[in-house]
């Protein structure tokens, strides 16, 4: 069987490249050996942010005194909880399943493939040829190297929202975006929650917006544990035990493991195909080939940003270059990012410790406190503040956000900077009042603050008054 296009992993990339293959009249087949949708739909963002939007309504229950509201302590059915989060795996699983591919003519094949040449693959039993192959097969969660890690049951993302029983204490390994996700959604809950980081929570993020989340988490009774150096862990009667250098011990009932990602290759049989890699990936060019030029790798299983939206990127740099021979680079694209603790973290470009190194005294920083604006007064949400990053001509370098809905706030500012727009631009536009996107607004107004003080913009309107 040969078809022009064959996709390996229906996941975010995987989906993307095959509907778009599809509906442009190429014959497509798609192999996939677990669920439709990959891991975002089943055990990555669709699940989380179910579970963190249950969590903050809890929150509210406890948080309502300063709107004249008496606050109490809800009580939480966990088992009820989980069963929201499988209703809004539900609700959107149909855009991904199988059925609806097959509608735009993609022949579904649910089933490992592997190499078995260069352009060959075999699932089922069954050969298949392609013209070009795309290999987007994702990631799963890293195990660390922790001494009697493997005797001990632990969840990771793919397994913790089949879980309907709640944590007296749930012990996380891993401080990163989804170890603290978790870890605020679990505490707001009813679980006790300890992190343990081996070295800085958010250590990706700019620390100074980092440390409004992490003061957040621990003023909530989360407790991290920064640089914290597991010696080994063990299967205790009631749960599991997790010795720290020094003689520590911390006792928990449950166990999470979110110490970062390795891509799912072992099985693919890659040698057969020439096709070269790391562990930390596939080897592609700025155009997401391979080293065999016919094969293509997209998403976390490509090596690079591990976030669904950068996966739906490489699918469409993909496509552009399969079917037209657009030879846009990789390289080119501006990610963003955002963990959606509460308040949520959200960044775009360059941090500040980046661009300082870039562009060294031409770099201004520019902020404005969500104290300061008037929608954030009114909702109680003043926990926060927007920082640009920008150099003195205007140009924006970066953005980072933390506070409320910092994710949506983001939006203008990735159009910006993939745009290449100025803080003019920003400054200029008129937004509706109240909103919260004011405070971007602000932040870029302050760029041209000494503007009053200037000299030259004094001796202007001098001389303009002449004329009457």
């Amino acid at each position: 069987m040969k078809f022009d296009i064959a996709v390996i992993g229906a996941g975010s990339a995987g989906l993307s490249v095959a509907a778009a293959a599809a509906q442009f009249g190429q014959s497509v087949i798609l192999f996939e050996k677990g669920e439709m949708g990959g891991d975002c739909l089943n055990s990555g963002c669709v699940p989380s942010k179910a579970l963190l939007a249950a969590a903050r309504a809890a929150e509210a229950h406890r948080t309502s005194d300063g709107f004249g509201i008496a606050g109490h302590e809800p009580g939480v059915d966990f088992a009820a909880v989980m069963s929201h989060v499988q209703r809004v795996i539900a609700a959107i699983a149909p855009h991904d399943s199988q059925a609806r591919f097959e509608g735009l003519g993609v022949k579904v094949v649910r089933a490992a493939a592997k190499f078995i040449g260069p352009q060959t693959l075999e699932a089922g039993g069954d050969t298949y040829e392609a013209r070009r192959i795309v290999i987007a097969t994702g990631s799963r969660a890293a195990v660390p190297p922790v001494d009697g890690l493997e005797a001990v049951p632990f969840f990771t993302n793919e397994t913790i929202f089949r879980n309907t029983t709640l944590p007296s204490h749930l012990i996380i390994i891993g401080g990163g975006p989804i170890g603290l996700e978790m870890a605020q959604a679990h505490r707001r809950l009813g679980a006790q929650v300890t992190v343990l980081e081996a070295f800085e929570p958010l250590g990706r993020d700019d620390p100074e917006l980092a440390a409004v989340v992490l003061e957040t988490l621990r003023g909530e009774g989360v407790i991290i544990r920064a640089r914290a150096d597991i010696a080994r862990v063990e299967k205790t009667a009631g749960g599991v035990r997790v010795h720290l250098a020094g003689d520590e011990r911390i006792v928990g009932s449950h166990l999470l493991v979110a110490a970062g990602r390795q891509p799912n290759i072992e099985s693919l049989n890659l040698e057969a195909a020439g096709i070269a890699h790391t562990p930390k990936g596939i080897t592609v060019d700025s155009l997401l080939r391979s080293s065999n030029r016919h094969v293509y790798a997209a998403g976390d299983v490509a090596g690079g940003p591990q976030f669904t939206h950068a996966a739906g990127f490489h699918a469409g740099n993909i496509i552009r270059h399969v079917l037209f021979r657009q030879r846009r680079k990789v390289g080119d694209g501006v990610i963003p990012w955002v963990t959606y603790t509460d308040p949520e973290l959200a960044h775009v470009g360059l941090t500040e410790a980046q661009a300082r190194e870039r562009h060294g005294k031409r770099v201004r920083v520019l902020r404005h406190d969500f104290t300061g604006n008037d929608r954030a007064q009114a909702e109680r949400k003043t926990k926060g503040f927007v920082k640009i990053v920008a150099l003195r001509n205007g140009r924006i370098l970066g953005v980072s956000i933390v506070g409320h809905q910092a994710g949506e706030l983001l939006t203008p500012w990735v159009l910006a900077i993939t745009q290449g727009l100025k803080l003019s631009a920003m400054a200029q536009t008129v937004l509706p009042y109240p909103t919260l996107a004011e405070a971007g607004k602000r932040a870029a107004v302050s760029h041209y603050a000494g503007l009053a003080q200037s000299r030259l913009a004094r001796a202007i309107i001098a001389m303009l008054k002449w004329f009457g």
